[in-house]
């Protein structure tokens, strides 16, 4: 009888660690189900009403199927202000979902932050969750992919959310030229929140969907009375024909999540990686005859530079970026015997493929991404100069179009240039020439390497219009051609147009193993 009696508090103690495991057990299972739906049903029919998806079903889209592991599920905002100490505003993993998973199964870590939830607004508990990935990221080096839809800084914790964007800044600005970031903008994105993203190296939006704005419609009508819509404000037709701030828009939410696998196919996964390489069918020595005639007879002639590229690169796949911003350059990655590169080339087409402010800006970006992160580029060079005019000097084309001269002089990456047609003036240099350390630099007949076209010079040389016109033959069989480069070694040979891929292919294999350097610096300060 002594025996039991000393028994029984240790089974009772037994007993209350069972009882209690068990409550903890309950507690986690429910606070996991309550994570899944976020602000409740209500707010996620409210979302799926506006033809959006909900934080997690993007992660589902986006990610390989069943490969997302999930951090901070249990994680909830610390505010006690305002009511938000109500047990019913403390939602488990708070207004964001983050983790890592897999595309095509290759890493890669994702935040999407839930509209559900506070209108997923940041908090200092959200800037945590994403700085946790995003620093995990780098360790290891992955891309990270974040999924905006936020309402801004929430207003509740005041000074602690702002500090939550600046630690978030903060990564971003670490993490460039390290991994890959893209930001997909599915929702709104104001005020602070805008800046991340312009972080980011790609910055894509949905149609109808997205608007990303420094001060919203209210605040521009107040201080300038100015009567403009959220979309025309900052949508993303705005942002991707007018302000170049975003890369691209798709039309729905699916479309722009199953673009960015295919995006990331080309990317590699840290700047400590090669440019990837996959198994391709299309023969890198196989000749390309519709090149013969892709050129007009006639220089002033426009033409599409993409009747170039697609016939050139494999199974004329081209992702190309920002395509409705600064169109009369192309810029995009495409895969050459099965590696990725970056192509650059003006566009005849539009403004007869002169450089400007935006093309300037929007190629120049492009180029230091592919420097940054080992990608290969070929540029097809048809330019005519610099535009020139009062709005492009009064709004710093010299300084914009240094840019450009900045990013090829910089890179070390192979770079393959293809003169196809006019090279003149400032703008020959500026694309990649032998003289900013092009690796191979090609002409093909129809090349024209000079100071300008050949009506500009004579006119300029003999003031008299008939001695000019008299002289304006001779200069064209004097520059107009792409001997006077080749004599000088600043293009490496005169190329049949039909061998350009298998001369691409054949150098890119040789410069595979290309080592170059630049001089040792904190940083270069290139003309911003």
């Amino acid at each position: 009888m002594r025996s039991l009696r000393l028994l029984a508090p240790r089974v009772a103690s037994l007993a209350g660690r069972r009882y209690a495991a068990a409550s903890v057990a309950e507690r986690i299972e429910e606070k996991r189900a309550q994570s899944l739906v976020g602000g409740g049903e209500r707010r996620i029919a409210a979302q799926h009403k506006k033809g959006r998806l909900t934080a997690r079903e993007r992660i589902d889209v986006l990610l390989d199927e069943n490969s997302f592991v999930e951090y901070d599920r249990f994680v909830e905002q610390r505010c006690s202000d305002f009511g938000m100490d109500d047990p019913k505003n403390k939602i488990s993993g708070d207004s964001v979902v983050t983790g890592r998973g897999y595309i095509n199964g290759r890493l890669v870590y994702v935040f999407s932050q839930d509209f559900t939830v506070f209108g997923g607004s940041l908090s200092s508990a959200q800037a945590i969750k994403i700085c946790k990935v995003m620093d995990q990221a780098m360790e290891v080096g992955a891309p990270v992919i974040g999924l905006n839809d936020s309402g801004g800084a929430r207003i509740q914790e005041g000074v602690e959310s702002l500090a939550g964007y600046a630690d978030i800044f903060q990564k971003n600005v670490l993490a460039s030229g390290v991994i890959p970031q893209i930001s997909v903008i599915m929702g709104p994105c104001a005020g602070g929140a805008v800046y991340s993203p312009a972080l980011t190296d790609f910055t894509f939006m949905v149609k109808d969907s997205s608007y990303m704005f420094i001060t919203g419609p209210d605040v521009v009508k107040s201080v300038t009375n100015e009567e403009i819509t959220q979309e025309e404000l900052g949508g993303a037709n705005t942002h991707t024909k007018i302000s170049g701030v975003a890369h691209k828009a798709f039309e729905n939410d699916i479309q722009a999540l199953v673009e960015m696998r295919e995006l990331f196919s080309y990317l590699p996964s840290s700047n400590r990686d090669e440019s990837p390489q996959i198994e391709t069918s299309d023969p890198a020595d196989r000749l390309v005859p519709s090149l013969e005639t892709v050129i007009p007879n006639e220089s002033t002639t426009p033409y599409d530079i993409k009747d170039v590229i697609n016939p050139v690169i494999d199974d004329s796949e081209f992702w190309e970026i920002q395509p409705d911003f600064a169109k009369n350059i192309v810029v995009g990655f495409a895969r050459m015997d099965g590696r990725t590169v970056g192509i650059v080339a003006n566009q005849p087409k539009v403004a007869a493929g002169c450089l400007d402010i935006s093309a300037s800006i929007k190629a120049g970006r492009f180029v230091r991404f592919c420097d940054a992160f080992n990608v290969p580029i070929v540029t097809f060079v048809d330019v005519p100069g610099f535009l020139p005019g009062t709005a492009q000097e009064h709004n710093g084309i010299i300084t914009h179009g240094a840019k450009l001269l900045y990013a090829y002089a910089e890179a070390t990456v192979p770079k393959i240039t293809i003169i196809t047609r006019k090279a003149y003036g400032g703008a020959y240099d500026v694309m990649s020439s032998k003289h900013l350390r092009g690796d191979a630099n090609y002409a093909w007949p129809s090349a024209e390497v000079a100071v300008m076209g050949a009506k500009g010079a004579v006119s300029i040389i003999f003031r008299d219009p008939k001695e000019a016109e008299a002289q304006e033959q001779e200069y064209i069989e004097k520059f107009a051609n792409p001997f006077p480069a080749a004599t000088r070694g600043y293009v490496d040979d005169i190329i049949d147009p039909v061998t350009t891929r298998r001369q691409i292919c054949a150098d890119l294999a040789i410069l595979a193993n290309k080592k170059q350097t630049n001089p040792y610096k904190k940083h270069a300060n290139m003309p911003l």
